[in-house]
């Protein structure tokens, strides 16, 4: 039964729709990894046991009747813990929330429910997808080496995804917190268009960078799980009003002519050589599997991070101001300085943050009209050492997020679609992950190149430790 865990999510789907894999099969076989990993890799905080092996009864009597509702059906899959689960508590990685259980789901839990998907887990985070870890809860495990860390805030999800825990989870991504654990976990991590996905029932970090997103072992499972989740949600304010296309329809599409701007090194950007190697490497893969591929340089890097952190302090703060007052005590240290920065920062430099980043928008739409796609590092490193996890968030150069979030963050502040795909590995063996950045509502385009990269590059696998 363990083999039936490292299928992907496309190949147990189509299984269970040939009659050749049973749910239940699917759930035991996970539950056997689970028992086995997650008391080494931290990747869940909590374990739907009971009734991830009742949906996968009620998934298999309905298929057997005939009343398959497509590839999502019978699979089972993880929450990042932050999302609303009826019934279930939602912890959002906090001491504050950690006996909330909500009395409704989340927008995206229900549809995934209404495609017939089983949840399996709540998924580990950082505290309040802010940043840090808090020690109640501790960090969760690069599945590739134990003593490494997943990056965050997602990072459970990431965890849980590439050691074959689950078949799909859903993260959130306010500067990077879903494409930088994907990178760091070697999986396949999409932040979508802003408003493609609702957001109603996720507890927010910052409501104007927040995006709920998948994160996969494949480009096609991305596709699968995308589609079951997006779409207008009237209780999102922010929700987007398009028509949802078949997003697989894109791949295995060759090339016609798209361009893809590679994003120049900079003597600042402070990507490991490693790192660059193997980024540099799949761009080559891009180019000769057919993309014109051109030099570019990412508009006003610095700018922008420094806009996306003044937008998020205050934006999160603000959520926060009554805890603060009321139950401060029960955050983290690192957390609560954030929050207390948040504070007080004034209110005409959240404005200045608003209209600088118009600017910034006007920057890439400038970019985007030479370019079909982005190709960028995620992240300056392959992770890093657990224990060597810096121990306070704010530097004398910064915040150190700003660095971390350089090529992932412009993209949560104008909202365009961003997928990271494993690319290769860095001299300490960790994945490293390939950014593609696309114009609004572009996934297809995305998935279309990601796919290609996937297949030139056949890194899909599991870790030896998982």
């Amino acid at each position: 039964m363990t083999d039936l865990a490292d299928l992907s999510l496309m190949e147990a789907a189509d299984g269970i729709q040939l009659r050749k894999i049973s749910p239940i099969d699917l759930v035991d076989a996970l539950l056997v990894k689970i028992a086995k990993l997650n008391p080494v890799l931290n990747a869940y905080v909590t374990v739907l046991t009971e009734s991830a092996l009742r949906e996968a009864h009620v998934a298999e009597e309905e298929i057997a009747a005939g009343a398959y509702r497509g590839p999502m059906h019978g699979i089972p899959v993880s929450l990042k813990d932050l999302i609303y689960t009826a019934g279930t508590r939602t912890t959002a990685g906090s001491v504050i929330l950690k006996d909330f259980v909500p009395d409704r789901d989340a927008t995206v839990t229900a549809r995934l429910k209404q495609a017939g998907a089983i949840l399996i887990a709540k998924a580990n985070m950082l505290e309040f997808a802010y940043g840090e870890v808090h020690p109640d809860y501790g960090p969760a495990c690069n599945p590739w080496n134990h003593g490494c860390g997943t990056s965050g805030s997602s990072s459970g999800s990431g965890a849980a995804v590439a050691a074959g825990l689950d078949f799909g989870s859903l993260g959130s991504d306010t500067g990077g917190s879903i494409r930088l654990p994907a990178a760091y976990c070697g999986v396949v991590g999409l932040k979508p268009t802003y408003g493609l996905v609702s957001r109603s029932g996720v507890v927010p970090l910052a409501w104007s960078l927040d995006h709920v997103g998948p994160m996969t072992r494949t480009v096609r499972d991305n596709a699968i799980m995308l589609e079951s989740i997006a779409g207008y949600d009237p209780a999102d304010p922010a929700s987007a009003r398009v028509a949802i296309p078949d997003y697989q329809q894109s791949i295995g599409v060759l090339p016609g002519g798209e361009t893809i701007g590679v994003v120049e090194p900079e003597d600042d950007d402070g990507v490991q050589s490693d790192v660059r190697r193997e980024t540099d490497n799949a761009v080559n893969a891009l180019e000769d599997a057919g993309y014109t591929v051109i030099p570019v340089k990412l508009p006003v890097p610095v700018q922008a991070a420094r806009t996306l952190l003044a937008l998020m302090y205050v934006e999160a703060s603000t959520f926060h101001r009554p805890w603060l007052d009321s139950r401060r005590d029960e955050y983290s240290q690192n957390t609560l300085d954030r929050l207390d920065l948040g504070t007080l920062l004034p209110g005409t430099l959240y404005v200045r943050a608003q209209r600088l980043r118009r600017l910034i928008a006007d920057a890439y739409r400038e970019l985007f009209s030479r370019i079909d796609v982005l190709a960028s590092p995620v992240g300056p490193e392959a992770s890093y050492r657990l224990e060597d996890a810096p121990a306070q968030p704010v530097l004398e150069s910064g915040d150190r997020m700003k660095a971390l979030t350089r090529f992932t963050g412009p993209f949560n502040l104008i909202g365009l679609p961003a997928i990271s795909v494993p690319c290769g590995f860095a001299d300490n063996g960790l994945p490293v992950g390939l950014q593609l950045v696309a114009k609004q509502f572009a996934e297809p385009a995305l998935f279309q190149v990601a796919e290609l990269l996937e297949r030139q590059i056949s890194l899909f696998g599991r870790p030896a430790n998982a």
